[in-house]
């Protein structure tokens, strides 16, 4: 027993006490080939212990290649499941958002094969098939299981519902290692259309659905118990850039108050993942802002400060996304002051563009870079190389209040000791175009790209938003450009296809993007 109660304190529903099993006992179920839904978001609420002894089963039989699964899931979940099924061969293909090297490592090997996909639109395509008319087992954790069968989540709500709506047989993990989770969520599955709902939220801590998902009993065909922790990734303490960045979007903010485009206490805001976020919320809980409210999708550690400092009121997510040695803990400590005020939503619901829009959110996320005429690169380096995927940045950034995307101007290079620039004249994959961006920052500044036309949009994003060592060199291009296109009648928008890649061109090639000239019969850069 933990300290938190046995497995049949957790199940309402008695007859479900039948079909408990061990994780071992689960893995006849499994065959080569299967399309599995996981619960699961940012490394939280996920299913362990089944996947743990499958990747155990995989590992002493030799079976690695030979049993390979479909994997879909609301995003990414621990590295000790999904990283290490990676590792061992065990995934075929895998939507959408995901994390880990091995994993990363398989899909740019093109043995894993990873669609990506705005994650709000995900959830709803899986829930219409768009993906497979069925899943075969869906494992899904939960604190509790009602007396009606529903089930209750544990950390995220991620694409459960949708899972749920199509899944042929689940495979619930009742986790007792934590308390449960009741109370905290709004559970909903949106009907598909011509059936679809509006979704009547008007405030962050509004509820519309119910404390749990709707679940037939009679496909349950094994109760599992739980009791490993969720491995939530560590925290990313901000550095001197993040917090300069922080300090430009707290000015920005204020400034916006003075001249009535935001009230006093903002509009809720959304922020992403990473140092630069962190810092943006440990800034929030040291400023002058009050009674401030978050919709977003996932809840880091700093969000915790913020709820301490008695500035906010309200947070809803997709994922309470904390840290495994001192986010969660703290959570779990300090269970009464934080709980009340949160809640957590499918992510159908968390990243719907209806409620983003309807509410006014602020959109904050971190690309891998943006060009000079706004528009960013989120998933995939130089263009072909996959990191994580889009994840919900796009549903926020297209359709918030204010659409800020914010990275530090140079990102450390082992074979540049300046680093590369995260300002380029054109990015090589676009996520975000120029039409869902309002402001850019870096530590340099921000740039206000708001009622400008391209050209004007790619000088202010030099000026302000480019490192000193770069600035010339983009400013350079722009005039190149802007003359040879605007002679030729063609320069609302100036590029040189011929060139405008020179830069990434001359890091594969040199290790640095400090090219000499824009000149194409010139050498790509000196010694």
């Amino acid at each position: 027993m933990s300290e938190y109660g046995t497995l049949a304190d957790r199940v309402h529903r008695k007859s479900l006490l039948d079909r408990v099993k061990s994780a071992e006992e689960c893995i006849p179920f499994f065959k080569s080939g299967m399309d599995l839904g996981w619960s699961g978001f940012t490394p939280a609420g996920y299913p362990k212990a089944v996947p743990i002894a499958l990747a155990d089963h995989v590992e002493k039989n030799n079976l690695q290649g030979q049993l390979k699964f479909n994997l879909f899931i609301g995003a990414s979940v621990g590295a000790e499941t999904e990283n290490r099924w990676a590792e061992l061969d065990m995934i075929d293909r895998r939507w959408p958002y995901q994390t880990g090297k091995n994993i990363a490592k398989g899909i740019n090997e093109g043995r894993i094969r990873m669609g990506d996909k705005h994650l709000s639109m995900f959830a709803q395509d899986l829930g219409y098939g768009f993906y497979t008319p069925k899943i075969d087992i869906a494992l899904i954790e939960v604190s509790e299981i009602l007396e009606d069968g529903s089930l209750v989540p544990t950390a995220s709500c991620g694409a459960i519902g949708e899972i749920l709506m199509i899944a042929d047989k689940i495979i619930v993990e009742v986790n007792t290692s934590m308390p449960s989770f009741r109370g905290m969520h709004d559970c909903l599955a949106p009907q598909a259309p011509p059936h679809r709902e509006p979704l009547l939220i008007c405030k962050a801590g509004d509820r519309i659905g119910r404390e749990s998902f709707a679940c037939d009993s009679d496909k349950i065909i094994a109760v599992v118990e739980s009791k490993f922790s969720d491995k939530g990734r560590a925290f990313t303490a901000p550095d001197d850039a993040s917090e300069a960045i922080a300090a430009h979007i707290l000015d920005f903010f204020s400034a916006e108050v003075k001249a009535g485009r935001l009230p006093e206490n903002l509009l809720p805001l959304q922020s992403g993942v990473g140092s630069i976020a962190n810092a943006v919320v440990g800034g929030l809980a040291k400023g002058p802002f009050k009674n401030l409210t978050v919709y977003t999708e996932v809840l880091q550690d700093t969000m915790l400060d913020l709820f301490d400092s008695g500035k906010l009121d309200a947070a809803s997510s997709c994922s309470l996304s904390l840290s495994e040695k001192e986010g969660f803990p703290r959570f779990m400590k300090n269970w009464e002051k934080y709980a009340d005020k949160i809640t957590l939503r499918p992510l159908s619901i968390s990243n719907a563009p209806e409620p983003i829009r309807r509410l006014g959110v602020i959109a904050m996320n971190t690309p891998i870079e943006f060009d000079i005429y706004a528009h960013a690169n989120s998933t995939l380096v130089g263009g072909t190389r996959m990191i994580n995927g889009i994840g919900g940045s796009g549903d926020f950034l297209r359709n918030g209040y204010l659409k800020i995307m914010h990275s530090p101007s140079v990102r450390p290079s082992k074979t540049d000791p300046l680093g590369i620039t995260c300002v380029v004249p054109k990015a090589p994959h676009i996520d975000h175009t120029e039409h869902d961006l309002d402001i850019l920052v870096t530590e340099q500044g921000l740039a206000d790209l708001r009622g400008l036309a391209p050209k004007e949009r790619a000088q202010k994003i030099i000026d302000k938003c480019a490192h000193p060592a770069y600035k010339p060199i983009l400013q350079d291009y722009l005039d190149l450009a802007s003359r040879e296109c605007l002679s030729k009648g063609i320069g609302h928008e100036p590029q040189l296809f011929d060139r405008c890649f020179k830069m990434q061109q001359n890091l594969a090639a040199n290790g640095t993007m400090r090219i000499k000239s824009w000149d194409i019969k010139v050498d790509l850069c000196e010694d």
